[in-house]
């Protein structure tokens, strides 16, 4: 008999019913640490002081009125984001996956009011993961996320990760933007290196095309600048965010350039929740505090710490692990055994991970963990290297 819960998850069995910082405490009472942070979601920790006020002071007032109204907390959230970003505009949704769709729609309807309706193909790279909607999984293409679910989306062209020559090869005439993550998550955290996203930059430019950057994952401070592209000294015509930007509450955006935007006109496009009063609410708590040079430093400091640390247990465990990989506290673990297996030795360790693709486990913790957090965390990846090789 199926359970009433459909059964798409292969779920660890753990309960979770208290989340404290960078802490989750199980039915039982154990105490885990926590570096997976609801899979980047949860930026600033659990149940932080000042989201749980903007929550409930907002849900005391008004939770939804639909978007056929103002509504006060999205202007200023979609204000916060464009005084901190690139973008001229900002549509909110609820999910990444949601914003994958908006992304391909606006991209396709800025060449369809330009009168080249025949510019649809967007050009993806293996490893990349858009969520899990139609466009999303076709975007992807990898049979792990399509199979069984055919006919597929039409419209996007799919390039070995890091191919640059390929990508110039790749641009015809029906071809509208290129969709890129600048640091894979669920590929493996595989970071585009900065010299590279400049390069992808400089083609779409020279063939009027647009750069779709895929934040979802690795934006709102994850790798030390509030968006990752920063660090490349570059700019994209549209972006995708979600995850962090709520801080654990169901929350996306489309942020974009007035240029890319510009087929975006009344009636293209809605949602019913995106961008409610209590959503955006704590949007904008989430913003006051990342947005801030003095906490995207100590985000940079605690990701050097932890990386250092990270170092040194692969050193001292050379038959479980391979190497680290990432940005700023977007870190991965490239293993030598099977990535699940460490997993598993971490829950023992009362320690959360996340499993990514290439034999990789993810370490996503809260961006303001402490430094204590990170010597606890060392200690039970220690213990559960250890527990692997005796295994």
């Amino acid at each position: 008999m199926i359970p009433s819960v459909l059964p798409t998850y292969s779920r660890a069995p753990l309960h979770f019913v208290k989340g404290e910082g960078s802490w989750l405490v199980e039915a039982d009472g154990r105490r885990f640490l926590d570096l997976g942070a609801g899979i980047a979601v949860n930026a600033l920790g659990h149940a932080h002081p000042k989201l749980v006020d903007a929550l409930t002071s907002q849900a005391q007032n008004l939770w939804h009125v639909s978007n056929l109204y103002e509504i006060p907390q999205q202007q200023a959230l979609a204000d916060k984001l464009v005084e901190h970003s690139f973008a001229d505009t900002v549509f909110f949704t609820n999910s990444g996956t949601e914003s994958c769709e908006l992304a391909v729609k606006m991209a396709r309807k800025y060449f369809y009011e330009k009168g080249q309706p025949e510019r649809v193909e967007i050009i993806t790279f293996d490893g990349s993961f858009h969520g899990r909607s139609s466009a999303g999984i076709a975007a992807a293409g990898s049979e792990k996320m399509t199979k069984g679910f055919g006919p597929l989306l039409p419209g996007f062209k799919h390039l070995t990760f890091g191919d640059l020559d390929g990508v110039t090869d790749a641009i015809s005439d029906q071809t509208a933007a290129v969709l890129i993550e600048p640091v894979q998550g669920e590929g493996g955290i595989r970071p585009v290196p900065d010299a590279e996203l400049k390069t992808l930059r400089g083609i779409c430019d020279e063939a009027g095309i647009l750069l779709i950057l895929d934040e979802v994952q690795c934006g709102v401070g994850r790798t030390g600048k509030l968006f990752a592209h920063e660090w490349a000294g570059i700019t994209p015509d549209i972006m995708m965010v979600a995850k962090g930007i709520g801080g654990g509450f169901p929350l996306g955006a489309v942020l974009a350039t007035e240029n890319a935007a510009s087929g975006m006109t009344a009636g293209t496009h809605g949602s019913t929740y995106g961008g409610n009063p209590l959503a955006c609410a704590v949007g904008c708590a989430v913003m006051d505090e990342i947005a801030n040079e003095d906490f995207l430093a100590e985000v940079n400091r605690k990701a050097a710490l932890l990386r250092q640390k990270l170092e040194g247990l692969v050193a001292s465990h050379s038959e479980v692990f391979d190497a680290v990989r990432g940005s700023g506290l977007m870190l991965g673990l490239k293993c030598k055994v099977s990535n699940l297996d460490v997993v598993q030795a971490a829950y023992d360790a009362e320690l959360i991970t996340v499993p990514a693709g290439d034999n990789v486990i993810r370490l996503l913790p809260a961006l303001n963990l402490t430094d204590d957090d990170i010597q606890e965390a060392f200690a039970r990846l220690d213990r559960a290297a250890s527990q692997v090789k005796t295994s």
